[in-house]
């Protein structure tokens, strides 16, 4: 195989319909001079940002969902790992306009003539924010503490899982050794951390290294932000690291601020107390259009929202825990409950039409891995005469109420769990509750808070509850996580969200894994979707368009991902926040002619000579999904 250069020229820009204009800013480029000035101002040791100490150069944005961890070994949350994508770098990211695989620390790779020997060679620059240089030996400790340690694998055990070894030639070139081919060889976002800051945090830790929450700060990582401060429930602060490999963010710093409520997020946007606001509902962005120093960005969505069916939950050695209906292990039942929802009407109820109705798993924004039952495969559609059919048939009977009653005697009495803090959540859950009853079955609606669906996820106590993933342009991890090796080793430990474990499934799962034709990768992947929704534990409602906003007076551009028409929150990559341009700086060129870089630079000297010290957030996983 050949090497792929690191500066390949990108294929045209996707173009897509688009349910409305959105008036994101051009991409904002770093210029040399901007980072001689950052350099010139640069340095180590800088105080954190007290998260109200906001200004033209400070970006604080609006976020609702708690903190999983910041070890980057086991966060899955996504607000966390959108954090860890800005403060640790990876081998390669994707590029920002044409969600191709593109380099990172890894300059240039290849792939040798039987795939199993690949290279990858590292840029000679990159410099952790305590100044120890970024080595071909962090890369292999890494890797191969994810192969060795089970508690490191939780969010990126699947790109390791057909790893034999990794190894160094010198500083600066790393040789991955597989034992199959591997086709997310060209999607590595892993996090690469300092060996000598992790070491011995893992011998200390030793069997309680999940449970390492890494809150000690400021974080050392290789990334264009330093995470400098986490007051839970309030606040998050990122700094910026002027030393980045790629050149410093013109941002000084990124705040992420705590709201409970959506709405009062829109109004701090209004007011100006916050920058920027994502996961909007349509009534939202439309209150929101028109507005003076607002602009609302609308994307194709690259998350599902779903439910899943507890059919019993239990460890991979086959340990029952938890409390789920009973009934819900029979697959008639499940498909009886898919069939009674129609996902246009959680469209037009839950979405107010910006959201596309879901089949299979993952969305139409990667059109070939996409999947949609079609024509015969349309099994479970919506019909809810054929579902109240299935279930007499089935012997589920009803009571004199109309609530039916399963063949063993359990009348069906569901629990619903639902994102108290979404409203698509919300909206989606009373049509459900709605809808089931036509078919004889009890809903109690709990609308509950992310953290009491957690610990009802992870202690199987539920019977239905909601989910919903960002998919990314690889889609490996979020079928990674339905496999039976993902079932939990003990109650409480899952690290997907559903108690699935199908033989058939497995076995595809491993042979697109292997796959590296995209198109015969793409036909398994299809196959790996149809499965899921035949067994109907993992329901897909739908993929909901994005919908966020940002004050044009505080950011002047904000790169989106894919560009043109892409999303900003939640990219795979660090790309929105560390080209993002501040307004003042804008103004600032504007007026005196000098670049754009240069006059923030100068005009936020004081503040930066405070943050010299360099911060950064990152992530990715061209692997890990991002859970809800």
């Amino acid at each position: 195989m050949s090497i792929l250069s690191a500066r390949r020229p990108s294929p045209p820009p996707a173009d897509g319909p688009r349910p409305r204009c959105s008036p994101v800013g051009t991409t904002a480029r770093r210029t040399a001079a901007t980072g001689a000035a950052l350099l010139l101002l640069g340095g180590t040791g800088l105080a954190p940002a007290a998260a109200d100490d906001a200004g033209a150069d400070t970006m604080t944005i609006a976020v609702s969902q708690q903190v999983d961890s910041f070890n980057p070994f086991t966060a899955q949350l996504a607000v966390t790992t959108n954090i860890l994508r800005h403060v640790y770098d990876s081998l390669l990211t994707v590029d920002p306009e044409t969600n191709e695989p593109a380099p990172a620390l890894a300059e240039e790779w290849e792939a040798g003539e039987d795939g199993l020997t690949w290279t990858f060679h590292l840029r000679d620059d990159a410099v952790f924010t305590d100044d120890e240089p970024l080595t071909a030996d962090d890369v292999v400790w890494t890797f191969t503490t994810i192969m060795e340690n089970e508690a490191a694998a939780i969010a990126y055990g699947n790109y390791v899982a057909g790893f034999e070894s990794v190894t160094a030639t010198d500083d600066h070139t790393v040789v991955v050794e597989l034992d199959e081919p591997q086709a997310t060889m060209t999607s590595l976002a892993v996090p690469i951390v300092p060996r000598h800051v992790w070491e011995p945090i893992l011998e200390q830790e030793g069997d309680a290294f999940a449970e390492y929450t890494n809150e000690v700060f400021p974080l050392v990582g290789s990334g264009p932000f330093v995470l400098t401060e986490h007051d839970r429930g309030r606040h998050i602060t990122l700094e910026a690291n002027p030393g980045h490999w790629r050149g410093g963010p013109e941002l000084d710093r990124v705040v992420l601020r705590y709201y409970s409520e959506k709405d009062a997020a829109v109004e701090a946007l209004r007011s100006g107390e916050v920058s920027f606001v994502y996961e909007l509902t349509d009534a939202q962005a439309t209150s929101l259009e028109g507005t003076d120093d607002i602009a609302v960005n609308i994307a194709d969505g690259k998350r599902f929202q779903a439910f899943t069916v507890n059919p019993g939950a239990e460890t991979q050695d086959g340990e029952a825990f938890g409390d789920g209906h009973p009934a819900l292990s029979d697959r008639t039942l499940r498909q009886a409950i898919v069939m009674a929802i129609d996902n246009d009407e959680i469209v037009d109820k839950a979405h107010n039409g910006q959201a596309v109705a879901a089949g299979g798993y993952v969305p139409p924004r990667y059109e070939d891995f996409h999947w949609s039952p079609e024509g015969a495969e349309e099994t479970l559609a919506f019909d809810p005469d054929a579902a109240n059919a299935m279930l007499d048939e089935a012997g589920y009977e009803p009571d004199e109420d109309g609530v039916r009653v399963s063949p063993e005697g359990d009348r069906l009495e569901l629990r619903l769990h639902a994102h108290a803090d979404r409203p698509d959540n919300v909206q989606a859950a009373l049509v459900i509750v709605e809808r089931l009853a036509d078919i004889g079955i009890e809903v109690e609606n709990n609308t509950v808070d992310p953290g009491v669906l957690s610990d009802a996820l992870h202690e199987g106590e539920y019977d239905l509850i909601f989910t919903g993933w960002t998919v990314n342009p690889d889609p490996d991890y979020v079928f990674s996580i339905h496999t039976c090796g993902a079932l939990p080793a003990e109650p409480g430990t899952m690290q997907g969200d559903a108690y699935f474990c199908d033989e058939e499934y497995d076995e595809l799962y491993e042979a697109q894994l292997a796959e590296y034709d995209r198109a015969a990768r793409a036909e398994i992947v299809h196959e790996l979707q149809q499965v899921l929704y035949t067994e109907a534990v993992v329901n897909v409602l739908a993929y909901p368009n994005i919908l966020e906003a940002y004050r044009t007076d505080h950011v002047a551009s904000l790169q989106a991902q894919p560009d043109p028409g892409g999303n900003i929150w939640g990219q795979d990559g660090y790309w929105a926040w560390w080209s993002a341009e501040p307004a003042a700086a804008d103004e600032a060129a504007a007026s005196s002619g000098p670049s754009s870089g240069i006059m923030w630079a100068l005009g936020g000297g004081a503040a930066l000579l405070l943050v010299v010290g360099a911060v950064v957030l990152v992530v990715r996983r061209a692997t890990a999904g991002d859970r809800e």
